[in-house]
């Protein structure tokens, strides 16, 4: 994001602090055309190819956290008054949108239903699915967050009744109650392999349930999976911070942007998630880069929110066929182009509209696209802020979309081979409730007719592949013989595991020598779905890239820089793991295959690991070979303890890894042995490599020597009573949690008087008539906002600058240039007043441009060195004011 840099800081010290974002972006570096709206209720930026108009408003859609649009159009908002940090429930719903009329403006709305906290919905044919947090009636305290799904059979625009669960306690109660939602789990698209897929935030989940009633737990974020009817949910990928949603193209690509860590660096990280793959958040992904699948990019400051793979065919090829990702940190959303790379990819981004605190995106089957927007709502919402926008092409002419519950099966064959993502998935879905011969059939032909392009196939071998189960794997593994095909067919034969009786093995085995790195990775990832050891020996023979080099000590390694070369062997890594093949890695100890069986083996414990490599070591003449095994025996020293759902890590978590809450085990006295009848052997140089050890993995072995082990940071009750005076408080913590505490300290306004002028803000900013006007007039700020919104503005003045309050620069004839605030404007003229209080008039014919600055003249960090109870005062001092 382009960003605006004073070289009179000093001078800039303004704190501008009202509510939506609504910006003129300065122009962008290449020659796109944009259109800018001037302080429009809609978006603030946009492609000139575009056309976009104000869909919905606060008095229908206040704080929307989410959307999904039905391929008929209708408009599905996740209503969230909670927001993302309160806790008083009965705040929440499903608002139901209808443009009847097809004019681009809201002709209808009903409540479709209650919904506390909703942040993510898939309107599917008579089902809206809904992820969202449970309250008990009886306390009011969150119990968990679920995955329903409500149904409207009557299409009254109201769910029939009551919601069915599909996953039960999906996110961390403990830390619902006590923190909000602000990383629990979000947003759920549906592939057209049918699956609902699950963006899971790093409270991670203990013993979430779904309709079978398997039980799972994940230890912090990834993506984990289900079907529509609440079976078969498993784990996707692991090791995702703050994921909000996912963006999944025709192929079962998927890509996400990763949130921001409230500091410390890491930034947000647009990333192709590959099913099993592991990426490291927290405890791998800086200091332990060499094991996982890094992020295609690393983008600065932000917070990722809503996602979408465009793919329809009404839109334009500029902006078709590319993953849409929103950024509510920096109101905007980014397309990112991206580029095959081996099994992976490359990207390039770029920005493409600009909204204000943008949280989701969707599109219907006529090509429609809905954004909806916080738009200052705050960290617990706001019933006067946030909006819904649509979208559509210039040339765009509305098509009416079919109703495919009247649709024959043969239209609906149509759809399934259309240009429209939306049409595809929307007739499989519905093929699905066909009768089976006629819908398999027609899905098959589909498939296997090659004179259609691949997404079309694809769309009918998955749709197939769901109607006939295990019967369908024969004429399934009959796509394998094909190039363009094989990928696909690979997948599909091993998309659900209640199916793969009849898949052999030999096939997977030949694959993994497929020219393609792509038909390697389908088989690599189906060998270890498939559970058979005996396919270890071949996954051994993955090779390893040069570039699998652990990050020298206290360095931080290539976390956000695209690998191709890592994927297939780390996935190699995670099938062997899955297959728990110990005695195929023991056994290739010293072979050629010897570097990816140690990687796997510092993942696998159990006995027969550590007595293998025990074994292998004292029988080894290689010396680089023995420190090898010392370095795999000292990581399996200790390993992760069990989660129970009692504790996270909190916002900036101990990063050092190789475990967050490392334990010991049964074999670990037999490592302790064997590492320090070596240690007593070494010299003073062997000595340091023990030390060296000691420290990377924190065995905690006081006679190796080595760096102090820091305590796991964990996300305990805070005593505010002790910390509220801490000076510097504030720039220690999260954003979030300042916020939390602010809502429990009330602040002396006089203590805040004296901090408004220490803290440079009277330099700029007025708080009574009588003063000269500079900045923003403070004397009524709390008529306009309350605490939590002032102390938002303050920690993210970026996010927080008002219609009618941002800085504008102003070109005129004369070779002069203004920059201040607009006082008063009309056809003739623009009154301005700069930064010293000094007015000016320009005469409207003499502008040349305008434009509105993308940044506060605030710098961020200006209340880092105040404690919580300072800023609680200043804050509370400002709210008074109300003149």
């Amino acid at each position: 994001m382009l960003k605006i840099t004073f070289s009179l800081v000093s001078a800039f010290l303004m704190l501008m602090w009202f509510g939506p974002q609504h910006l003129n972006a300065p122009e962008q570096k290449n020659s796109e055309s944009l259109y800018r709206a001037d302080s429009l209720p809609n978006a603030s930026s946009w492609p000139s190819e575009l056309k976009i108009n104000h869909f919905a408003g606060s008095d229908l859609t206040p704080s929307p956290s989410c959307l999904a649009v039905a391929a008929t159009g209708e408009v599905f908002v996740g209503v969230d008054m909670i927001g993302s940090l309160g806790k008083d429930p009965g705040k929440g719903s499903i608002i139901k949108l209808t443009d009847t009329d097809n004019d681009g403006k809201v002709d209808k709305h009903t409540v479709f239903a209650m919904a506390d906290n909703p942040r993510g919905i898939i309107a599917m044919g008579d089902q809206v699915f809904v992820l969202h947090t449970i309250f008990s009636p009886e306390t009011k305290i969150a119990t968990g967050m679920d995955l329903v799904v409500f149904e409207d059979k009557n299409h009254d625009g109201v769910a029939d009744g009551p919601s069915k669960p599909l996953i039960e306690h999906i996110s961390s109660p403990k830390f619902l109650q006590s923190r909000g939602t602000d990383h629990a789990t979000n947003g759920i698209r549906m592939g057209i392999d049918g699956w609902i897929y699950i963006a899971v935030g790093d409270f991670g989940f203990h013993d979430a349930i779904d309709r079978t009633g398997k039980k799972m737990t994940m230890l912090g974020g990834g993506i984990v999976r289900v079907r529509p009817d609440g079976t078969e949910m498993e784990v996707y990928t692991h090791g995702m911070r703050n994921i909000y949603d996912v963006a999944i193209d025709p192929f079962m690509n998927i890509f996400t942007r990763g949130n921001t860590n409230d500091g410390g660096g890491w930034n947000i990280r647009f990333s192709n998630q590959i099913q099993s793959g592991e990426y490291g958040y927290p405890v791998l992904f800086q200091h332990f880069t060499d094991e996982i699948i890094p992020a295609l990019v690393d983008l600065g400051g932000g917070s990722g929110t809503g996602a979408l793979y465009m793919d329809e065919a009404t839109w334009p090829e500029k902006y078709n066929k590319v993953p849409m990702m929103a950024d509510w940190g920096r109101s905007q959303l980014f397309i990112h182009r991206v580029t095959p790379d081996q099994a992976t990819f490359t990207q390039k981004d770029e920005e493409f509209i600009k909204l204000s605190q943008i949280t989701d995106l969707d599109v219907d089957g006529s090509g429609r696209l809905y954004l909806s927007a916080w738009d200052g709502a705050g960290y617990s919402g706001s019933p006067a802020k946030g909006f819904i926008v649509r979208a559509v092409p210039q040339n765009w002419k509305y098509k009416a979309y079919p109703n495919v519950k009247k649709a024959s099966v043969k239209e609906l064959g149509a759809l399934l081979k259309s240009g429209s993502a939306v049409a595809r998935l929307d007739a499989q879905q519905e093929l699905l409730t066909r009768p089976a011969k006629q819908a398999a059939e027609l899905s098959w032909k589909i498939a296997a007719d090659k004179e259609l392009p691949l997404q079309n196939r694809v769309a009918g071998m998955y749709t197939y592949a769901q109607i006939k189960g295990a019967e369908g794997t024969a004429n399934l593994l009959k796509l394998t013989n094909e190039d363009a095909m094989r990928e696909y067919a690979l997948r599909a034969v091993t998309d659900r595991k209640g199916n793969l009786k009849n898949v052999p093995t030999e096939l997977f085995l030949k694959a993994l020598k497929d020219p393609s790195p792509r038909v390697q990775i389908a088989a690599t990832i189906g060998l270890g779905r498939l559970g058979r050891v005996e396919a270890a020996p071949a996954l051994l023979q993955v090779k390893v890239p040069s570039s699998f080099v652990a990050p020298a000590k206290d360095v931080e390694g290539p976390h956000a820089t695209p690998n191709s070369a890592i994927v297939p062997p780390h996935l190699a890594v995670r099938s062997l793991v899955s297959l728990n093949a110990v005695d195929a890695c023991v056994s290739a100890i010293g072979t050629e295959n010897s570097t990816i069986a140690l990687w796997a083996l510092r993942y696998m414990h159990d006995p027969k690991a550590v007595s293998g490599l025990i074994a292998a070591f004292k029988e080894s003449k290689d010396e680089v070979l023995k420190k090898q095994i010392l370095v795999t025996l000292s990581r399996l020293y200790k390993k992760e303890a069990d989660y129970d759902g009692s504790w996270w890590w909190s916002t900036r978590p101990d990063s050092h890894g190789p475990y967050y809450k490392a334990i010991t085990w049964e074999s670990s006295p037999a490592i302790k042995a064997i590492l320090s009848e070596e240690f007593n052997k070494s010299d003073a140089a062997g000595k340091q490599f023990f030390a060296d050890l000691n420290s990377r993995h924190r065995m905690e072995i006081t006679e190796f020597g080595g760096d102090e082990v820091v305590a796991a940071k964990e996300e305990v009750k805070v005593d505010l009573d002790k910390i509220r005076n801490k000076k510097g408080q504030v720039g220690e913590a999260s954003i979030e949690d300042v916020m939390l505490a602010m809502a429990k300290i009330n602040g002396d306004p006089a203590l805040g008087k004296t901090l408004f002028t220490k803290q440079g803000c009277i330099a700029c900013h007025s708080v009574t008539k009588g003063e000269t006007m500079k900045g923003p007039f403070m004397g009524q700020i709390g008529s306009i906002m309350n605490r939590e919104q002032i102390a938002e503005s303050i920690l993210k003045p970026n996010a927080s600058i008002s219609q009618g309050f941002a800085s504008v620069v102003i070109e005129a004839k004369g070779d002069k240039t203004y920059m201040g605030f607009i006082t008063q404007e009309s056809a003739a003229k623009v009154v301005m007043r700069d930064i010293t209080g000094q007015l000016y008039t320009i005469k409207t014919a003499d502008i040349i441009s305008r434009r509105e600055l993308e940044d506060s003249m605030m710098p961020t960090g200006l209340a880092n060195s105040l404690s919580y109870e300072e800023f609680a005062s200043l804050i509370t001092f400002l709210s008074q004011q109300k003149k």
